[in-house]
């Protein structure tokens, strides 16, 4: 621990009726009969003071450089859950129409998962690392496959403006098609979709992006069909396109795409 850290813990143990430290001294002098700055009884705080210090530091100072090896394991952790609950929630087999006009023998339909405590909380800690990782300051996409997408990376703590795009501009009102906090030129949009089988939605929400003149840093799609609509993406966006699953994933014994 650094010599900051040290400092304010030294500060705090001698700096009686001082802020958390001082109550819970207070607190177990009334319990065990010792006086409240008994050198004893702050010694049995101390590592609850050091606890309480460093998750504060966390939270708060969260753009300090990361343990990478953490990261990778939150993020395993992450995506396991995530295809749990995918494969539990989202994929309904029965002969369906996809909004591409499409016919095919089974569906994801993943808000069926994300909208669920355990997938949401998989889905913005996994958002939140690409938002990092890309430099993206607003994150949206097409409504209504994007919504809840881009409303996870808020909940993943992500420091972000949010954003939905209209098939069609309002008439009314602001007459705005794409609907938020206003984005600004300096602002670096990261692309989410729900499923991607044609790409037909990402690439119209793209294609609204920049024409108001925005610049896109990625696309992230929370299941990715394999229909071949990944190249169609990337290229439109000029920007990597991250699908957090696939198809063969969550429904690897399949028949078709």
């Amino acid at each position: 621990m650094g010599g900051g850290v040290a400092a304010l813990l030294h500060r705090e143990r001698h700096e009686p009726g001082h802020g958390y430290q001082a109550a819970h001294e207070r607190g177990d002098a009334q319990q065990t009969g010792q006086r409240p700055n008994d050198h004893t009884t702050r010694l049995d705080l101390r590592g609850d003071a050091v606890a309480l210090f460093e998750s504060a530091l966390d939270v708060s100072m969260s753009g300090l450089p990361r343990n990478p090896q953490t990261d990778a394991g939150k993020a395993h952790a992450a995506h396991e859950t995530l295809l749990a609950e995918l494969r539990t929630h989202a994929l309904v087999i029965g002969e369906v129409t996809l909004t591409s006009g499409a016919k095919a023998s089974y569906y994801v339909d993943a808000k069926r998962a994300i909208l669920r405590p355990q997938g949401f909380r998989a889905l913005a800690a996994l958002l939140a690392g690409h938002v990092h990782e890309l430099g993206a300051t607003a994150v949206g996409g097409m409504t209504m496959g994007a919504d809840p997408v881009a409303c996870a990376a808020l909940c993943g703590g992500a420091p972000v403006k949010v954003f939905f795009v209209r098939k069609q501009a309002k008439a009314h009102g602001l007459q705005r098609r794409i609907e938020g906090p206003p984005l600004t030129p300096d602002d670096r949009c990261l692309v989410v979709e729900d499923v991607v089988t044609t790409g037909g939605s990402t690439l119209a929400a793209i294609e609204a992006l920049h024409d108001a003149g925005h610049a896109i840093c990625g696309v992230v799609s929370v299941l990715d069909r394999l229909a071949g609509a990944g190249p169609a993406i990337e290229a439109a966006a000029g920007a990597p396109y991250l699908p957090l699953t696939t198809i063969d994933d969550v429904y690897p014994e399949r028949n078709e795409q």
